[in-house]
């Protein structure tokens, strides 16, 4: 298999290319490299990703429309996973400019791509986020998603509106994958398990949004890699529902939500950091932050019909497999 993988500096596009690259398949990364955080932490990646030989890696932005083009021209894809987005709840509204050219019209330019040069599937990331003020839990794929809370979410749920018309005006089989509070090695920066991790470590306290009534259904990588490798050759068929399927009624087009459905307090995750690193945390206790919703939950049952199996790997275990990597990378001694 030929795979185009979009945003493969980033981390789940990095552990997806790693994990089909060890499956013996082609993949072609396309990333900007951008820095929106530390661009070493990408270059790092990519490093590994490197040491492929069937591996090609394309540095672009999405909004370089000709070069994003040529290159899924040139890597004669049959599968196309565009990850690749400005992400973050909260730099949203610190930076509303650099979403829309990300999500809006880099994927535009991405679905002109694949029109040109279209794949047997093509999967394209979402975000729980979409879900937005919902009250009703657990999500189901089937749920009202008009009422986003932040900019970001707007930006995926547009994006998702887009991939759903390409995908009936153009015949264009596509899965939308929502994703919940992905986490594991190789994390973001700007996420709650990294910085709770770096202050940890280094002695200083953590702010804890939401008073600690949070709560979250967190999906480590390893579960979320393989849910879409398995969702590949799940290509939508018009007229071709499961149960509890969201299958478009005018396209070959389906959303699926990829989390566990197990619903994990916050207090619980950070818990379970204080054991992998051995430390207490010192908590500065903060009021919730605009844009972030105080549960999510996923519905489970598509994916479970499509694939047969969830996600499994528990917080306790997963959180430690990002301590043993995190205290590796930085230099970070346990205690």
């Amino acid at each position: 298999m030929r795979v185009f993988v979009t945003g493969t500096a980033g981390f789940i596009g990095f552990h997806l290319a790693r994990r089909l690259l060890g499956e013996g398949h082609q993949v072609t990364g396309y990333d900007g490299v951008t820095d929106y955080y530390d661009p070493a932490l990408k270059r790092s990646r990519l490093k590994l990703l490197a040491e492929f030989p069937r591996f090609e890696q394309v540095e672009g932005m999405l909004e370089d429309a000709a070069l994003l083009s040529e290159s899924l021209a040139r890597s004669k894809a049959n599968m196309v996973v565009h990850l690749a987005a400005q992400a973050g709840v909260r730099y949203s509204i610190e930076a509303p400019h650099s979403y829309v050219q990300s999500n809006l019209v880099g994927t535009a330019n991405l679905l002109e791509a694949v029109r040109a040069n279209p794949p047997q599937h093509l999967l394209f990331a979402s975000t729980s986020s979409v879900y937005g003020g919902n009250a009703k839990m657990p999500f189901a794929e089937t749920d009202r998603a008009d009422g986003p809370v932040s900019l970001y979410a707007a930006t995926k749920k547009s994006g998702e509106a887009m991939v759903h018309s390409y995908s009936h005006l153009f015949g264009i089989p596509a899965t939308c994958v929502r994703f919940f509070t992905v986490y594991g090695p190789w994390g973001r920066p700007d996420m709650a398990l990294f910085k709770f991790a770096a202050a940890m470590f280094e002695g200083r306290p953590i702010d804890v949004y939401g008073q600690g009534k949070m709560r979250r259904d967190f999906t480590y990588v390893d579960d979320l890699v393989t849910a879409m490798t398995a969702l590949m050759s799940v290509v939508p068929e018009a007229g071709k529902p499961v149960a509890s399927d969201s299958l478009s009624p005018v396209a070959p087009f389906r959303v699926v939500n990829i989390a566990g459905g197990r619903p994990t307090e916050l207090m619980d995750f950070i818990r379970a950091i204080e054991g992998a690193i051995g430390r207490k945390a010192e908590m500065n206790m903060m009021p919730l932050q605009p844009g972030d919703p105080i549960a999510t939950e996923s519905d489970t049952t598509l994916l479970k019909n499509l694939l047969g199996r969830l996600p499994e790997t528990s917080v306790e275990t997963g959180v430690g497999r990002f301590i043993d990597w995190f205290g590796a990378h930085y230099g970070y001694g346990q205690q």
